[in-house]
């Protein structure tokens, strides 16, 4: 079941948490990161979701900010995802993007 969505998939898109568009403008674009650098972040596991293809063209390169999951059930835990992503990989995250951040944090725990 894709968490965003919460609907079965036969064959699932795998889904940049962070998208690989979003992660260039952030900072991956940066002269400071190698091509080495850009494929372990293209390619960390933790990054990555199995969600539906429906969602995923949806998303496309938007943060938070722009598009959230309409599983408002799986908030909580993908904005939790995002930050730590930006985090790990020292990508910037832009006003806007906190806000919805903080918007979706606010769920966690929510009954």
């Amino acid at each position: 079941m894709a968490p965003l969505t919460l609907r079965l998939v036969p064959t699932p898109d795998i889904d940049h948490v962070v998208p690989l568009a979003n992660a260039w403008r952030s900072g991956a674009s940066s002269a400071a990161w190698s091509t080495a650098d850009r494929e372990a972040c293209a390619n960390d596991p933790e990054a990555l979701l199995s969600t539906d293809a429906e969602a995923n063209r949806t998303k496309g390169d938007k943060g938070p900010e722009a598009c959230k999951s309409p599983n408002r059930e799986y908030w909580c835990e993908y904005a939790r995802r995002w930050i730590w992503n930006k985090s790990d990989w020292h990508l910037s995250v832009n006003p806007a993007e906190k806000s919805s951040l903080r918007e979706m944090l606010g769920t966690c725990g929510a009954a």
